[in-house]
C-alpha cells in the first residue's frame, strides 16, 4: 500500500480527483447556459429587434463561454483539489509511515470489516490470518543501531508484500510485528504463503555498514472455516506465533481454528 495513491493513468478519470470530471463539468455547465440564453430568446422573454436577432445568438452563445466555463472550471478544480487533500489524509492517517503499509488500527479495522461481512453468508467462511515478527530485532538495534534497524523493518515489510496476492492485506502491528490476513486461504495454502514469506525475509537485501546480515521472523498462523471475530483470530494466531518463537525462530506454524472455539464465537 504506497503512502499516497497516484492519480489515475486512465485517459478519462471520472472519479472526485480526476481532471476529466472538471472540463466534462465546465462544458455541461456552459452548455446549460447557452441553452437557457438562447431560449430566453426563442420565446420573446428578452426583448430583441428582429434585424438584430443573429448578433444576439451569437451573444448567446459567447457571454456563457466567456463567463460560465471559466468560473465552473474554477470552482470543480478547488473542489477536486480538496477531494484530493481529502484522499491524501486518509491514506495518512491509515499508513505506517516508515514501511508504508497499513498501521495496525486500519489493519485490524478493514480484517474485522471482512469477518463481519463473510459472517452473514454461511457458504463463504474461510480465511486465515499471519502474525509474522521478526527474530532477535533488539540485536539488530543494538548492534548496528536504530536507523539500521528501520532500514531492516522496510526490507521485512517489502519482502512480506513481495509474496502477497492482490486481495491479501498486510499492515504492521507495532515494533517489528506484522499481520497478513489471507481471504478464503485453507491451513494448507497459509502455510505455503507463511513458508514463501519466511524465505523471502531470508534473502532480503539487508547490509547495515556494508556488511551483510541476514534477516529471519518467525510466522504463526490461523486458517479459519467458521464464524469468529478479529479478537478470537488474532489470539489464535499469536498462539502459533509463539509456538513457532519456541521452536528455535525463523520458523513456520500454522493450525486450523479449531470448531468448537468457532462456534463459541460466533
Amino acid at each position: 500500500m504506497d503512502a499516497i495513491p497516484k492519480h489515475s493513468s486512465r485517459k478519462f478519470d471520472f472519479s472526485a480527483t480526476g481532471r476529466t470530471r472538471v472540463v466534462v463539468a465546465a462544458i455541461l455547465a456552459t452548455l446549460a447556459c447557452i441553452g437557457f440564453s438562447i431560449s430566453l430568446t426563442a420565446f420573446g422573454i428578452v426583448p430583441i429587434d428582429g434585424s438584430r436577432l443573429g448578433q444576439q445568438l451569437v451573444v448567446n452563445i459567447v457571454a456563457p463561454i466567456l463567463v460560465a466555463f471559466p468560473s465552473v472550471y474554477f470552482l470543480m478544480s478547488k473542489l477536486r483539489e480538496l477531494a484530493i487533500a481529502h484522499r491524501r489524509l486518509t491514506v495518512y492517517a491509515s499508513t505506517d509511515a516508515l514501511t508504508q503499509i497499513m498501521n495496525r488500527a486500519a489493519f485490524s479495522t478493514l480484517v474485522e470489516a471482512y469477518l463481519t461481512e463473510i459472517r452473514r453468508h454461511d457458504d463463504a467462511i474461510a480465511g486465515a490470518l499471519l502474525v509474522i515478527d521478526a527474530d532477535n530485532f533488539k540485536s539488530i538495534n543494538d548492534k548496528f543501531g536504530h536507523d539500521h534497524g528501520d532500514e531492516a523493518l522496510v526490507a521485512i515489510a517489502h519482502a512480506i508484500r513481495s509474496m502477497l496476492r492482490t486481495p491479501d492485506i498486510v499492515g504492521r502491528l507495532g515494533g517489528e510485528e506484522f499481520g497478513v490476513f489471507l481471504p478464503g486461504a485453507s491451513a494448507v495454502q497459509a502455510e505455503g504463503v507463511a513458508e514463501r514469506i519466511r524465505q523471502s525475509v531470508n534473502i532480503a537485501a539487508f547490509s547495515p555498514a556494508g556488511t551483510p546480515h541476514r534477516l529471519s521472523v518467525s510466522v504463526g498462523g490461523a486458517a479459519f472455516t467458521r464464524r469468529l471475530p478479529f479478537h478470537e483470530l488474532f489470539r489464535l494466531a499469536d498462539q502459533q506465533l509463539y509456538v513457532a518463537k519456541r521452536g528455535g525462530r525463523n520458523r513456520v506454524a500454522v493450525a486450523s481454528v479449531p470448531v468448537d472455539n468457532a462456534l463459541a464465537a460466533a
